[in-house]
């Protein structure tokens, strides 16, 4: 008997699923060096405070409510952060990110570490 492969496992990665691997990778390594904020309304809560450890990028999971994303869509828009939707959902970041639970939005304190991430974006 002949070992066949499935048409799918042949084809290759395309462009857009390796930035986000690539992206899901700079955030993993964002996480461990301590600059990232997870959760909404810590997010919000760090812009209304500012400061050296306000988000200088916020991304968005691609399954928030309308409700989520208008509300981190309009602080960020009022407080002149870069906000991103990603195309991976909620689950997925988490899991990059070593969280258990799925997350709406997270966002990256340090400016060098927001140009790395969005080379990827």
């Amino acid at each position: 008997m002949r070992n066949e492969r499935s048409p799918e496992a042949e084809k290759p990665i395309d462009a857009v699923q390796q930035k986000e691997k690539k992206l899901l990778a700079t955030l993993g390594l964002c996480v461990r060096a301590g600059k990232v904020i997870f959760g909404v309304p810590m997010i919000c809560e760090s812009l209304r405070r500012g400061g050296s450890s306000a988000p200088v990028l916020v991304l968005e999971a691609a399954d928030t409510s309308d409700n989520t994303h208008k509300r981190i869509s309009d602080k960020c828009k009022y407080y002149q952060v870069k906000h991103i939707r990603l195309s991976c959902d909620g689950t997925t970041l988490a899991a990059a990110l070593g969280k258990s639970s799925s997350l709406a939005a997270v966002a990256v304190t340090d400016p060098q570490m927001s140009e790395m991430t969005e080379r990827y974006l």
